[in-house]
Formats: C-alpha cells, structure tokens, sequence
C-alpha cells in the first residue's frame, strides 16, 4: 500500500531525514517511534506534501506521491490527524466533520452518521462549538475528521499525547475497529502498551532514517533497544 525509499528532507539549509525507509502493507498497523526531534514529524509532513523531499520516493499503491500538493495527496487516499488536533474552533462539531466530507461509494464509506457511531461523545456533542470540547474529545473530532475524507491510509501523529488514561483507551479501542474493518495505520505515538495489541510492525526512528523494525513482541524481547532507543 504505501512504500517509503531512501527519503531526504529537511528545512532550510538543515537536513532531517537521511534515507528514510519503511513500508506498510494494505490492512496493516505500523509505527514511526523513537526519542523527539528523530525526524517522526517530518516524515509525516513530507508525506503529506507540506514538505518537500530532497530525494527518494514515496509511492501509494504504486502511485508516486513526490512533489504532489497536499490536497492531492488526500484525495489519493491518505488521511492525517496532525500533532496537535488543529480542530476548527470557531465550528461546530459536525460543520468540522462535514468540512471534509468526501464522498466515496459503497457500505464501507465513512458518512457524517457512521463517524458519529464511532464516537457516541461527539454525538451528544454534534452541535457545540469545537473550542468548547475536551481535548480528549477533540482528538475524535480529529480522527473522526480524518475518516471524513474517506482514506485508504491513516496517519496519526502523536493521537494520544497529553490525553487521561480513559480517553488514549478509547483512542485505541477505535483504532484497533478501525483496523479489524482494514484500515491500513501508520501511528507515531510513545505508548508502547497500547500500540502492542493494535500494531503489525514497528519502525525505529533514530537521526532521520530507520534503525531498526520488528513486531511488538520482538522489541518486548530486547529490552535495550527500547532503553537505548526510546529512553524506556
């Protein structure tokens, strides 16, 4: 489904990532993890075309994605919750979700009312004004903005960053249904616990370019990569 190779980027005169390669296959969970400032965001951002590689390529179902807008990139089928939300504050809870409506065919298409089921708290909070959610409630608005346009593909940086312990557990439970319905997911995060029962294969990032990969329960195994690594 999508295939990173060799990428560079960076900003200015400062180079990032240095031949970043990982891969992740239609219906599949994957992670981008490692320490901050390791390049995790600025893969998401090339990929999402708000960057510009220097190099390498990026290909979603054998269509290249290198030097295409970000509005393209969507419309292929990739769908980002950014770091940080960026819900739209001044709309309602369903004037967010509508906004990015895209309309696709068939019974597995996420509609205003299936997103809705997903998050029963934003029904009973379809009305309000964004702002006035918990930041708990505003990451489903963002994920479930994200399932409005319809992907092939989710991204999702840092989704449960910051968040109570009940609400990441229900972040994931989504996820997780997301995933048994073939969602394919690529999930930067730092909550190892979580990720293990929804993740097919990690990727360890480290001075912008991937060290290491393997499931959840090969890095339980190795414990000092997780230390030297992650700083766990």
């Amino acid at each position: 489904m999508l295939t990173v190779e060799g990428l560079t980027a960076g900003y200015g005169g400062s180079q990032v990532l240095f031949g970043m390669d990982f891969a992740a296959q239609a219906g599949q969970a994957v992670s981008l993890i490692g320490r901050n400032g390791m390049g995790k965001t600025t893969t998401v951002r090339t990929l999402m075309g708000m960057l510009p590689a220097t190099g390498g390529q990026i290909t979603l179902q054998g269509k290249p994605l290198v030097r295409q807008s970000s509005h393209v990139i969507a419309r292929l089928g990739i769908g980002l919750v950014p770091e940080g939300r960026r819900i739209f504050g001044s709309l309602s809870v369903e004037e967010n979700l509508v906004a990015t409506a895209r309309s696709e065919r068939g019974r597995s298409a996420w509609t205003l009312e299936r997103v809705l089921k997903l998050f029963p708290r934003l029904d009973e909070r379809r009305r309000q004004s964004a702002r006035t959610l918990s930041g708990g409630e505003q990451q489903m608005l963002a994920v479930g903005r994200a399932l409005m346009t319809n992907p092939m593909l989710l991204v999702l940086d840092e989704a449960t960053e910051g968040l109570a312990p009940l609400i990441r557990h229900e972040i994931w439970r989504c996820l997780r249904t997301l995933k048994d319905e073939g969602l394919t997911i690529v999930v930067i995060d730092k909550n190892l616990t979580e990720m293990a029962s929804l993740l097919d294969r990690h990727h360890i990032v480290e001075k912008g370019r991937v060290v290491w990969t393997g499931t959840p329960d090969e890095l339980n195994a190795h414990k000092e990569l997780a230390q030297r690594y992650l700083g766990l």
